[in-house]
């Protein structure tokens, strides 16, 4: 076995070309005028050939090449943006040198003990510990970042969504296990429902636990749902005196009154206060109890998103942003964009967005020309 490992290493395959001559113009400069045929952060693999940045050749080994040019890997890499262990070489190289390297594992004692005392010191962990403590303090080279993005951007956004929502829920739950810790409770449950046995509102106990006043309110029905639980059983006395507006206006409880009136109908908490015949802060406090929040100037927001979606789809187009975005980058002057819509410029300004947010939003196929400034 190790006779044939040898000999296809000695004998190479005849049609594997040995480099193939720069046909191209550079592609750009380094800070000190060197100039490169390659992109920065990008190994250019053609077949079993590499291009060299340096002279634009494509060859099997960049890396026995750059002693041409007087160059070591570790510079090579740092200045065109690659990782340090980036490969150099074609397929076809690599699977040749590991061929070699085999054989050489096979006979040379030296090689044995080199190998030996390297997987020890991965299996310890201290070549990894070498490795950070190398790499501390060094920008990561284009290379890296290039693979960071393409991985972000392959990633599934509901799976994002999900690892940022465990993430929130984890620092929730150590928030409340501290403040807990700090009053003499085993957990967040007990300290709520024992303040609130003395007649605590939430309010004070978030207070009181050195948080926000409103934080309870948010979080104690993810938290602990048992304890909130509780606590909604026990604010069906604070529920009472809302049972005779309710009733007359058709609605069995406060939940539902509060969703049809605040979430669908988008009427404002001083509106509910008026036809109840409660204050705005009861109404306040009622939808902070039953798990809704509350939203300021809600009539006014809702006509106002209304009022875009209107002006969007007369447009064609998905949302105001898109259409911004796709006429200016068409070049359209804000004069000319609120002339073509009818709408104030300072208006179309506060829909504006990043371009490629408002891609998916852009009509597709739209070929529409562009005005003159």
């Amino acid at each position: 076995m190790s006779a044939v490992l040898i000999s296809a290493v000695a004998s190479p395959p005849r049609a594997l070309p040995r480099y193939r001559r720069a046909g191209r113009p550079p592609v750009g400069l380094l800070a000190d005028g060197t100039p490169f045929y390659a992109p920065i952060g990008e190994v250019v693999v053609d077949g079993p050939l590499v291009t060299c940045h340096l002279c634009g050749r494509a060859l099997r080994s960049v890396t026995a090449h750059l002693r041409v040019h007087g160059w070591t890997k570790q510079a090579y890499c740092e200045a065109f943006g690659l990782e340090r262990g980036q490969t150099l070489e074609g397929q076809e190289t690599r699977k040749l040198r590991a061929a070699a390297f085999t054989s050489r594992l096979v006979f040379d004692p030296a090689v044995r003990a080199g190998s030996a005392a390297g997987r020890e010191r991965a299996r310890t962990g201290e070549l990894t510990r070498d490795a950070a403590a190398a790499a501390r303090g060094r920008r990561h080279p284009e290379q890296r970042r290039r693979k960071a993005r393409q991985a972000m951007a392959a990633a599934q956004v509901a799976a994002i969504g999900r690892a940022n929502t465990e993430r929130a829920r984890a620092r929730l739950a150590r928030v409340a296990a501290d403040a807990a810790r700090r009053h003499g409770y085993p957990d967040i449950g007990a300290f709520v429902l024992a303040r609130a046995a003395s007649g605590a509102s939430l309010a004070a106990i978030s207070r009181e636990a050195g948080l926000h006043k409103d934080w309870l309110s948010r979080h104690l029905g993810d938290i602990d749902p048992g304890a909130a639980a509780v606590l909604r059983g026990r604010s069906a006395r604070h529920d009472a005196r809302w049972l005779p507006a309710l009733n007359r206006l058709g609605y069995a409880d406060v939940p539902s009154y509060l969703t049809e009136r605040h979430l669908v109908q988008y009427r404002t908490v001083n509106a509910i206060a008026a036809e109840v015949g409660m204050s705005h802060h009861a109404v306040d406090l009622a939808l902070r109890r039953h798990g809704l929040a509350p939203t300021a100037h809600a009539a006014k927001r809702h006509a106002a998103s209304e009022r875009a979606a209107q002006v969007a789809a007369d447009l064609g187009f998905a949302s105001v942003a898109g259409y911004v975005n796709d006429r200016r980058a068409a070049g359209w002057t804000w004069r000319a964009i609120s002339a073509e819509s009818g709408q104030p410029q300072s208006w179309l300004r506060r829909h504006q967005s990043d371009p490629a947010q408002a891609d998916s939003a852009a009509r597709p196929g739209d070929g529409a020309g562009c005005h003159s400034s």
